[in-house]
């Protein structure tokens, strides 16, 4: 059976993720680090990304980064080089500056939540009563 409704409304949320285009350069990393996320719309139903965390002019970590569907979910996925596995986070809540993803079984984080605001980004990630800030300022 064809879902055309169901396509139609995650259409429309990943069209409310419109936003996250482009390439952000993190403001609050620690002293001596830096990092960025890119992101890019690849179809009306996929983006793809990858976060960089930089040591100086080393790549100290990446994570490529996507939002897909499956079945009528939207999920935030996330694969971490050197692991095997990626980790999905099913979209919970969207509107047209935020959104919230969760994985409750996941050890950490359980909950990401991106909030924009017209120039810049704060991604929070959450769980376990722990929590680690993300800024970032859009470059282009």
């Amino acid at each position: 059976m064809n879902n055309v409704h169901g396509q139609e409304s995650q259409k429309q949320k990943f069209k409310a993720l419109d936003w996250l285009v482009g390439k952000w350069i993190r403001t609050n990393a620690k002293p001596g680090y830096s990092g960025y996320e890119i992101w890019d719309k690849v179809s009306d139903l996929k983006l793809i990304g990858k976060g960089v965390t930089l040591k100086g002019n080393g790549v100290t970590f990446t994570e490529n980064l996507q939002f897909i569907t499956k079945g009528n979910d939207i999920f935030y996925v996330v694969t971490i080089t050197g692991e095997k596995e990626p980790v999905l986070f099913k979209l919970t809540q969207i509107d047209s500056q935020s959104f919230i993803c969760e994985n409750p079984a996941h050890d950490f984080p359980k909950k990401i939540t991106y909030r924009y605001d017209g120039k810049n980004i704060k991604a929070v990630i959450s769980g376990d009563g722990k929590s680690m800030d993300y800024d970032f300022v859009r470059i282009n």
